[in-house]
């Protein structure tokens, strides 16, 4: 009997985010400025 783990690397994000939001809240001010900018290339460059 094998015991695989598969991580998808979004929702492991998020929670290492969300960790790192309650350790540092100023932190949040980067993390949605940083978030706002990728989804904003994203959708200029048309990126998927």
């Amino acid at each position: 009997m094998t015991l695989t783990l598969q991580f998808e690397p979004i929702p492991v994000l998020s929670l290492i985010g969300g960790i790192a939001i309650l350790l540092r809240p100023r932190l949040l001010n980067y993390i949605v400025a940083i978030y706002l900018i990728a989804v904003g290339l994203i959708g200029i460059l048309h990126l998927h």
